[in-house]
């Protein structure tokens, strides 16, 4: 069942309730855990907080807190039947807040003890209820009384017109039919996987109709929908709506101008403009920011030779001498980097890469902090995927949700560090396959086998 006052139908629920969170292993889920749990502060609500990797996790999860009466899911359960999977009491509440779709039919249609929060996307196209699900007619058709003798006989004579009997047939048939329909609704319905809004924004968006919304919480929203579109989730057109809906509420709480002036400049300032598909370039060199962008690496083949040439063509037809592309971004002459924009969208239509700007938010606190969305998306999941020697997947978890404080920012710097290592490997790794032609074909899709134990 779908839930679209938030407000009433799930927070005020909580109050005074332990609660059960459970939220799965990626950027988003875990900026709106960072969202939720903000809000959970002001009702001091006691909660449990399991980290998730897959349906065992949860079963897990909740076999070991089964006294949570309400348990909330980010970004996990909404696919899979949950009431078939935990098996929970009849006074279990199940929240799911999950962009996976498509949403599994039972949960949409369970109106006991699973609510979906938000609304149903306009193309999700949710098939009617009397589509997917029949009422149970006992047939007893098959069922013949054993017997010995002359009644037997008779029996089985009746037995035999009852199974002839036309009423019947035409039931059996209608059930034919209706089955095979069902199953072609359901095929149409989950033949593909994709990804909704981000649960990120919905949880902000809870937290405004409940008018405990900051520049903060504003953030953590910002860079759960930066993670879409920088992993494909998403296409550009969803993330362009979602960036207008975010620029209202960047507009709403911006610092007012009549203010103090140091407090200006001390204050978080969320800004909204156009930015560039570079990874990282702010906190590292330009040369090997748009050698190590999936984006720009594509575009320019720069697992080549001829690619590399045309790398440094770019460069050149920029006029952004070497020396200066293979210097820290912020150690660049003022002028460059204030026409490094204007120069790589000059040359972008020359070399193929039409989509290399993009509308982004950067984040500005104190007097030298800046960020884009970007490169804290990286930053998460260079912290979330770096095997550190002894380190759990639930620490790499914490570790990746303190990074979102403002508070922790050596956490963040040491994230954008690893990312770094993490995109340097990801191309030696690419342009290794591509060089000893490891890539297969098979068909429809290509696929590649990593051997165990191989470099990075």
């Amino acid at each position: 069942m779908y839930v679209e006052d938030l407000k009433k139908d799930f927070y005020n629920l909580l109050i005074g309730k332990r609660i059960l969170l459970l939220v799965n292993y990626d950027v988003d889920a875990i900026c709106a855990c960072k969202i939720l749990l903000h809000l959970f502060h002001f009702e001091n609500i006691l909660y449990t907080l399991v980290p998730v990797q897959g349906v065992k996790d949860l079963q897990d999860a909740f076999e070991a807190n089964t006294e949570v009466n309400y348990v909330i899911f980010l970004n996990c359960g909404g696919t899979i039947d949950v009431v078939d999977a935990l098996q929970p009491e009849d006074d279990v509440v199940l929240f799911i807040a999950d962009s996976h779709k498509p949403t599994d039919v039972c949960n949409v249609y369970n109106n006991r003890q699973v609510r979906l929060l938000g609304k149903p996307d306009d193309d999700e196209n949710i098939p009617p209820f009397e589509d997917i699900f029949q009422e149970d007619e006992t047939d007893d058709e098959g069922v013949e009384s054993e017997g010995d003798g002359a009644g037997d006989e008779e029996e089985s004579r009746a037995n035999k017109r009852r199974r002839m009997d036309e009423g019947a047939i035409m039931k059996r048939r209608e059930r034919r039919l209706w089955e095979e329909k069902r199953n072609r609704v359901m095929f149409e319905y989950s033949q593909f996987s994709y990804y909704g809004r981000s649960s990120a924004v919905l949880m902000y968006e809870l937290s405004w109709k409940l008018s405990k919304d900051n520049n903060d919480l504003l953030w953590w929203a910002i860079v759960g929908a930066t993670e879409q579109i920088l992993m494909g989730k998403v296409e550009n057109q969803q993330y362009v709506l979602e960036t207008g809906n975010l620029q209202s509420h960047v507009s709403r709480l911006a610092p007012q101008t009549g203010e103090d002036e140091e407090q200006l400049n001390t204050a978080v300032r969320i800004t909204y403009d156009k930015d560039l598909q570079l990874a990282l370039y702010r906190h590292w060199t330009v040369e090997a920011s748009l050698k190590n962008s999936s984006y720009t690496a594509c575009k320019l083949k720069l697992w080549t030779l001829r690619g590399e040439k045309r790398l440094f063509e770019l460069l050149a037809e920029m006029g952004l001498p070497l020396a200066q592309s293979r210097q820290k971004f912020r150690a660049m002459d003022l002028a460059l980097r204030h026409e490094f924009h204007s120069m790589v969208e000059k040359q972008a239509d020359k070399y193929g890469m039409t989509n290399i700007v993009y509308a982004s938010f950067t984040l500005q606190f104190g007097f030298g902090n800046c960020y884009c969305a970007s490169d804290v998306v990286y930053a998460m999941l260079a912290l979330l995927e770096a095997s550190t020697k002894g380190s759990s997947s639930c620490e790499r978890f914490m570790t990746a949700m303190d990074c979102l404080s403002r508070q922790k920012k050596g956490m963040l710097d040491d994230g954008i560090d690893k990312a770094k290592l993490v995109l340097i490997c990801i191309f030696k790794q690419v342009q290794n396959l591509l060089d000893m032609k490891q890539v297969v074909s098979a068909g429809p899709f290509v696929y590649v086998i990593l051997q165990e134990g191989s470099l990075d």
